[in-house]
């Protein structure tokens, strides 16, 4: 069992503490400012203390670094230069862009770098405690750190998979694509079912998309269906008049998504080349009236 500092105790750092506490580790101190930070260590950390970073550092035989992808290298680098990083310490961090080189300081003074990133959103409460289980985690590391990598994401419940450090980058976008673009296109199309009238937008979509995902997942391109698939034209038209006249913030994100949909629906054989000009040229015309843009050449 380690003892582990953390440094950021913010959604994802104190959550993960509060996991390895439960999985027997001791957790010695944490780190965090804001109001917020030391409600959500009070919560999922009772007892633990909450220190400066670099007194955090000095306590642990392991620190977790969750600190927001652009203050990694600095907060490291910091830590060093105070003395706190010692040799054969293990430094973590939980950032999905990177891998081992942002911990160069670390490295430079002998102690041990690791990525380690859970592929899940968290809300920074109990409430993910339960939804580790299962949760695959993007891990770099050297050979001689494996070992105890894969223990302590078993000690989280969750999945090794193990991410070369020059691939963590599209490890990463495909992660946020996925995710945090989906979240935006949900709140456009609960936007649009709104102002059609619907008193429950979550709900008329739920069973949709429920199924939607599910498919995708599990059939890829093949789980494409809808008026774009069927080259229907005329649907897609009358679509973006609506959009266009009642939210035309979302024709760009609508035009977008729908010119990738016409190329795999192509790739596949499903969408013949004539009904796809069509389509991309009532797309390129929609987003024209609202950007002002020049029409692009129909997908070849």
């Amino acid at each position: 069992m380690a003892r582990i500092g953390v440094v950021g105790a913010g959604r994802v750092g104190a959550v993960l503490s509060a996991a390895l506490r439960a999985a027997g580790h001791e957790v010695v101190a944490a780190a965090g400012q804001s109001p917020a930070t030391l409600q959500r260590a009070a919560e999922l950390l009772p007892g633990v203390p909450v220190a400066k970073p670099t007194d955090v550092a000095r306590a642990c035989d392991l620190l977790l670094l969750t600190v927001p992808d652009d203050m990694l290298e600095n907060v490291a680098t910091t830590l060093v230069g105070a003395g706190a990083i010692r040799e054969g310490q293990l430094v973590v961090h939980t950032s999905g862009r990177h891998g081992l080189a942002v911990l160069h300081a670390v490295t430079a003074v002998g102690a041990r770098p690791v990525a380690l990133h859970p592929a899940m959103t968290f809300t920074g409460t109990a409430v993910d405690l339960d939804r580790l289980e299962g949760c695959v985690f993007g891990v770099t590391a050297g050979d001689a750190e494996r070992d105890v990598v894969e223990g302590l994401v078993a000690d989280l419940r969750g999945v090794a998979m193990w991410v070369p450090e020059d691939k963590r980058t599209l490890y990463h976008a495909g992660l946020a694509h996925g995710a945090n673009h989906l979240v935006t296109l949900v709140s456009q199309a609960m936007d649009l079912l709104a102002a059609s009238g619907a008193e429950d937008p979550a709900a008329t979509l739920r069973p949709l998309l429920t199924a939607a995902l599910d498919n995708a997942l599990a059939s890829g391109d093949a789980a494409l269906t809808g008026p774009i698939v069927r080259g229907d034209v005329r649907t897609v038209r009358d679509h973006l008049v609506e959009i266009t006249r009642t939210a035309p913030a979302t024709v760009p994100s609508y035009v977008a998504m729908a010119r990738a949909t016409v190329e795999r629906a192509m790739r596949d054989g499903r969408l013949l080349p004539i009904r796809a000009h069509a389509v991309v040229r009532v797309l390129d015309a929609a987003l024209a009236r609202v950007e002002g843009t020049p029409q692009r050449q129909p997908v070849r």
